[in-house]
């Protein structure tokens, strides 16, 4: 496996050095200003990824202010009580993106954010007191307990509300396998732990998050 010094080294070379590189990575927050945000803010997040899945991402973010001010800023107690012909109206409502599947997905996802929020202080406490050691596990429990966020859906939303997460995009699994870490894509159990072990051993070597570690890999390759 390469050092990381290696993998920071190129991708500063590719970025036109450090100063540049420092400017394209992810912004991360810690827990505690996890914890502190609305879990408002988290649902209005999921739904906005739910909304970017297949679709431009600049529309569905040029839309978003409509869809706070319907959504009444996506508060879950008042949403996951949305009914039928409330979303029905929101059909008709061209300031939204009008796709009734995704749209559906509000007052599911507010329900199961609500009751995890009861359950652990908040939904951004829970998030930043899962163990980082087992990402792949709060994937799959985000693909799990809500609605459309399966597949990459669930670590974009986490990248997006600065929950720290790697990402495995083509680019990200390309370098994995370059630094002999994988031969192929990770979805074996002893590939996925193969690719946390190496996140973590990384993170260990520059101090530096599993967010910036993952952007850095995915500047190494062609």
């Amino acid at each position: 496996m390469l050092s990381f010094q290696v993998i920071e080294d190129r991708a500063a070379a590719r970025a036109g050095g450090p100063e540049a590189l420092a400017g394209r990575l992810p912004a991360v927050r810690s827990s505690d200003e996890l914890a502190a945000l609305p879990d408002a803010y988290y649902l209005s997040t999921m739904t906005r990824r739910i909304f970017q899945a297949g679709m431009k991402h600049s529309v569905i973010n040029d839309r978003w202010p409509a869809f706070e001010t319907w959504f009444w800023g996506f508060e879950p107690e008042k949403l996951m009580l949305l009914s039928e012909e409330q979303l029905e109206a929101a059909m008709q409502n061209p300031d939204l993106i009008r796709h009734w599947g995704k749209l559906r997905t509000i007052p599911f996802n507010a329900g199961e954010m609500q009751r995890v929020s009861q359950l652990e202080s908040g939904f951004g406490r829970f998030l930043a007191d899962w163990p980082d050691e087992d990402l792949f596990g709060l994937w799959a429990w985000l693909g799990k307990r809500f609605q459309r966020m399966g597949g990459h859906s669930g670590a974009r939303f986490l990248r997006l509300v600065g929950r720290d997460t790697f990402l495995l995009t083509d680019d990200v699994i390309a370098a994995l396998q370059a630094s002999d870490v994988i031969d192929s894509k990770p979805t074996r159990k002893a590939d996925k732990q193969a690719v946390n072990d190496a996140f973590v051993a990384w993170r260990a070597q520059s101090g530096r998050p599993f967010a910036h570690i993952s952007r850095m890999l995915s500047m190494t390759v062609d």
